[in-house]
């Protein structure tokens, strides 16, 4: 018996030596049947093959996070890159229209001056329209107080009650998003006397 018993003994640590990995429970000599021990190496060889896979997901899924991270910060530090790309040549004829209205004679400086500026001025409406931003004109509309902010009322007759008569600042949006109210004179019927 106490042959049968060392030499067991041997087999699981020759099994061990083969696996070269620790064992996940501690058997009893004569308990469990070679089936048993072919089965349940099997089957540790799997679970160690699962745990690789797990940890090379774990890393992979860590990667991806911190990747991610890493384009969104730069997608947000990088965002208004295509408006100064469009916004950079109106700098360029600013420049141009300064240098030229310095060299221009007197008299035809400030109507050169006054194209110029006109002409830059269309041209950054056009830059800024093109990135999404919306002119909100509230002038002789229905005052909406989700794109107007009223300042002042007038008494007048000419035009309903609660139209706006006169706009002092345009508001803008972007998309669909409101940007700045437009700043607006509401009428109002004039008092009865």
């Amino acid at each position: 018996m106490k042959d049968t018993e060392m030499e067991n003994e041997k087999q699981t640590q020759a099994a061990q030596a083969d696996s070269s990995d620790e064992p996940l429970v501690a058997l009893e000599a004569g308990t469990v049947s070679p089936e048993q021990f072919a089965e349940l190496k099997e089957r540790a060889a799997k679970a160690d093959e699962h745990w690789e896979r797990l940890l090379r997901t774990t890393a992979d899924f860590d990667n991806f996070k911190k990747r991610a991270a890493r384009e969104k910060q730069d997608a947000i530090k990088f965002a208004n890159e295509s408006l100064l790309q469009k916004l950079i040549p109106v700098i360029d004829n600013f420049d141009m229209a300064l240098a030229a209205a310095q060299t221009t004679a007197k008299g035809n400086a400030v109507q050169s001056l006054q194209t110029g500026v006109n002409m830059i001025y269309q041209q950054l409406k056009a830059a800024l329209t093109e990135a999404g931003l919306e002119e909100l004109d509230a002038t002789d509309k229905p005052f909406d107080p989700n794109l107007h902010e009223a300042v002042s009322q007038k008494e007048t007759a000419e035009v309903p009650e609660g139209q706006v008569v006169q706009q002092l600042r345009k508001g803008y949006k972007f998309r669909d998003r409101l940007l700045r109210p437009a700043t607006v004179v509401v009428a109002k019927h004039p008092a009865a006397a």
